[in-house]
């Protein structure tokens, strides 16, 4: 009996140490529209996530590849647990990385492209920031929180003073970067401008009378990272291989389609499904000089800065280095 006994206890301890240590058999990425997400498409397609876990030793691995319309839905996944892995703007990490401090600590992964976002606007009257009113609507992915509505209020607080940042939060509404392009093309739901990317971009400005205001890229002041992964500090310490796994992953789509970015336009169109646009119109767009797929965030601090100064985050950071992980920390980002 006693024998057993022991052999029962031996039993459990194995049992327990395995649940200690055991790597989540699933991972969960989310992503929105656009050319900005190739490198997670590259991932898909290929099976990189799977491959690299294999070399890390932990086997099969079932990787969910989901789409969402703005970065509400994945802030809130990624804070449970439902979502291990999310592709947001750099207001939204800054802005998860301040809320939850005190729990999962959600921080950035990496960068992932970097690109210019344009305020295409109809109305011929609004021929700056300041033309815009009440008769306007400004579609963004998501009120207040996406990276397009704290640029917005960027443009606004240069244009009318810190303390009016919000002044166009008013007029703008919520809509998928397809819906926003649908949206101004039909001039339904009184949308007359659209914060947007590639390649809705390219598709708006063959809209007659359609014009690009602004970018993000003069607000900020030169090239910025547009999109960045997140994930929690609960995870990443809980699933090293898994969080290395898919870090490695995105790093070779990353080189992949440095190095052959026509096979990446490709790519893209397939993953998309695309059928509004060529290779050429992909390649041009992803092979522009101010456009590129790199891990190195670009602009995120002087973000961070502005929406500490205006109250959206509690806590300032001392560099952009304080909301990501140390695997990025050794690149020149800013």
């Amino acid at each position: 009996m006693a024998m057993l006994s022991r052999a029962l206890s031996a039993l459990l301890l194995a049992v327990l140490a395995f649940g200690a240590t055991a790597e989540v058999g699933e991972i969960n990425v989310a992503q929105q529209y656009g050319v900005s997400f190739l490198p997670l498409m590259v991932m898909e397609r290929d099976k990189l996530v799977e491959k690299h876990a294999k070399a890390e030793g932990i086997g099969d691995v079932k990787v969910n590849w989901v789409k969402v319309a703005g970065p509400s839905v994945m802030n809130d996944g990624v804070i449970s647990g439902a979502i291990q892995f999310i592709a947001v703007g750099a207001p939204s990490l800054i802005t998860l990385w301040d809320k939850t401090r005190s729990n999962v600590q959600v921080k950035g992964v990496s960068a992932m492209t970097t690109y210019p976002l344009y305020l295409n606007v109809r109305n011929p009257s609004v021929k700056s920031i300041r033309d815009f009113s009440d008769k306007d609507k400004i579609a963004v992915p998501s009120i207040k929180v996406s990276t397009q509505a704290i640029m917005l209020q960027m443009a606004a607080a240069k244009e009318f003073g810190d303390a009016n940042y919000a002044r166009l939060d008013p007029w703008t509404v919520g809509l998928s970067h397809p819906d926003g392009l649908l949206a101004i093309t039909n001039n339904s739901g009184g949308v007359d401008a659209h914060f947007t990317s590639s390649p809705f971009h390219e598709q708006e400005m063959k809209i007659p009378g359609m014009r690009t205001l602004t970018t993000n890229y003069e607000i900020l002041g030169g090239p910025a990272t547009a999109v960045v992964i997140a994930a929690s500090t609960k995870y990443r310490d809980a699933n090293p291989k898994s969080y290395r796994a898919f870090y490695d992953a995105l790093k070779e789509a990353i080189d992949s389609i440095n190095k052959d970015k026509r096979a990446a336009a490709k790519i893209y169109l397939e993953q998309a499904k695309d059928s509004k646009n060529t290779v050429d119109d992909i390649y041009g767009m992803i092979s522009a000089a101010d456009y590129a797929y790199t891990l190195t965030p670009q602009k995120v601090g002087k973000t961070a800065e502005f929406m500490y100064k205006i109250g959206s985050i509690k806590t300032k950071p001392g560099s952009w280095k304080d909301f990501f992980f140390p695997e990025v920390q050794n690149l020149p980002g800013d």
